[in-house]
């Protein structure tokens, strides 16, 4: 969460006249609230989708309207955060789909990182696929830094890059 909330402090110039900056950073830090207590669900899982979404729901009710709801001076605060994570999951609003985007960049600069950290010998390719749900035009102008960046790396170990799951 922390870093996508950067990532959106760091949104490329054309796209960041059409965005409300502040609001994308909000939905970035509330967008995984819910993993605090459910923990990442992801397609390894085999949890259907309704199920998580009603996991997620259900721990969100909790935590910004039963938890935060009934502390003095919290409420709004709350509610803010709820409609923020709303927002995300129905991903209906400019500044929603830019951070599903920045989600999904965000994914593979970890994979990045951690095909570094391994030296070589961690080949985490079968997330290279995510690249292929960026939707903003000029997010995937970022994504295509981030790969070429992973593909010179395997260059230096002195392998070819593996090419990534479809």
């Amino acid at each position: 969460m922390y870093r996508m909330s950067i990532l959106t402090l760091l949104c490329p110039s054309p796209l960041r006249s059409r965005l409300d900056i502040s609001r994308c950073t909000l939905l970035a830090l509330c967008h995984d609230m819910a993993e605090c207590l459910v923990g990442d669900i992801t397609p390894l899982d085999q949890i259907p989708k309704a199920e998580k979404h009603r996991r997620e729901d259900e721990t969100m009710e909790y935590l910004t309207r039963k938890l935060l709801g009934k502390e003095t001076g919290c409420e709004d605060a709350g509610e803010t955060m709820r409609i923020a994570w709303e927002e995300y999951e129905r991903n209906e609003t400019v500044e929603a789909n830019f951070v599903h985007d920045v989600d999904k960049l965000e994914l593979l600069i970890q994979m990045v990182e951690y095909e570094r950290q391994g030296k070589g010998k961690v080949d985490l390719s079968e997330f290279v696929r995510v690249a292929g749900g960026i939707e903003m035009v000029e997010m995937k102008g970022w994504c295509e830094e981030v790969l070429k960046e992973r593909e010179e790396f395997w260059k230096e170990v002195g392998k070819v890059p593996p090419p990534g799951g479809k």
